[in-house]
């Protein structure tokens, strides 16, 4: 039917697929650094520490000493292009777009930082997208990442007379498309070394240790991760968690213990991997492969390599077009 002359314009239905990843800070830089971790440390989904207990110490102490260290590094990893999880993330989206057809528009934001989430939606309903496929580049799923992420999102739809329709794409830590796609760019990332690893790491992301207790599944979507990676590539994976952060008890064994570890087994040869990053970023670039490499060196090790994430390269654009794709199914061509 057509629309009245003096009807305002309305654009042809279009459906958004939102990358989204965790954030970083604008600058390498204490005050930016301090904005980020200001943000970052203040989600409950985070720091499940009651809020009248947490926000003192976090103002009053981790806000005042360690945006200076984490500016220390941030600067080592930094790019022309800026921090690598965004210049990462943004080649993904860009690589992605037109993946799907006219109708998808394809787009990214951080849950902390910018682009923001709330932002992007905004910017994604003016083109028209009256359908939008939430999705957390996080292939195992935590609480303190896919869903706060999906919170967020749901924060600000929350305040919308007019609601897209919404779906989220789900953890694929054990999709065969996720597994083949690591295996691919670990092998070739292995064929280029001037030397034959021992051992290979599979380092994650560290959580508390009580987050197991309460049910979250991360640990064991890192595990089978590790279990099916090692399968294809035929060899198993010493599975390891990095980042920990305060005194409670965290997910384990921890990397660099599992490093130095080792080195102290007359393992003199090793690679590392991270398969539960999709895009390298501080944690990978310069506690993995600047810090891991020194913790395992000063062990005694000899050869040492850091073997990069899926980023922007063939195999995991490829792995997001296939699970996207399935996502997107039954929007496509209405």
């Amino acid at each position: 039917m057509r629309p009245p002359d003096d009807h305002p314009p309305v654009a042809a239905p279009k459906i958004g697929l939102l990358l989204i990843n965790l954030g970083t800070p604008d600058r390498p830089e204490r005050g930016a650094v301090r904005v980020y971790l200001k943000q970052f440390l203040s989600d409950p989904r985070v720091i499940e520490i009651p809020r009248l207990v947490w926000q003192p110490i976090l103002r009053a102490i981790i806000l005042n000493s360690r945006p200076r260290k984490s500016a220390h590094a941030y600067r080592q990893v930094w790019t022309d292009q800026g921090s690598p999880l965004a210049a990462i993330t943004r080649r993904q989206a860009e690589a992605l777009a037109g993946s799907f057809g006219e109708q998808v528009i394809v787009d990214h934001a951080m849950r902390y930082g910018r682009p923001a989430i709330a932002e992007r939606i905004d910017a994604l309903r003016e083109q028209g997208c009256d359908r939008i496929l939430l999705a957390p580049l996080y292939p195992q799923y935590c609480a303190a990442t896919t869903a706060t992420a999906n919170d967020e999102a749901f924060r600000h739809l929350a305040g919308l007379r007019w609601q897209p329709a919404v779906r989220t794409l789900p953890p694929y830590h054990d999709d065969p498309a996720y597994i083949a796609a690591l295996k691919a760019q670990i092998e070739e990332d292995l064929a280029a070394l001037d030397f034959n690893p021992q051992a290979i790491v599979a380092s994650f992301h560290g959580m508390p240790e009580r987050t197991l207790r309460l049910g979250d599944p991360y640990h064991c979507h890192c595990q089978k991760t590790a279990r099916l990676l090692g399968e294809t590539l035929g060899r198993e994976l010493t599975v390891a968690f990095q980042s920990r952060f305060g005194r409670a008890r965290w997910l384990g064994p921890a990397t660099e213990d599992v490093l130095a570890g080792l080195a102290g087994k007359s393992v003199t040869r090793i690679a590392i991997v991270a398969p539960g990053f999709s895009a390298d970023c501080l944690e990978t670039l310069e506690e993995l492969a600047i810090r891991g490499r020194k913790t395992f060196l000063d062990a005694g090790g000899t050869h040492f390599a850091y073997l990069p994430c899926l980023n922007d390269g063939v195999p995991g654009i490829e792995m997001l077009r296939n699970i996207v794709g399935r996502e997107l199914e039954g929007w496509l061509g209405k």
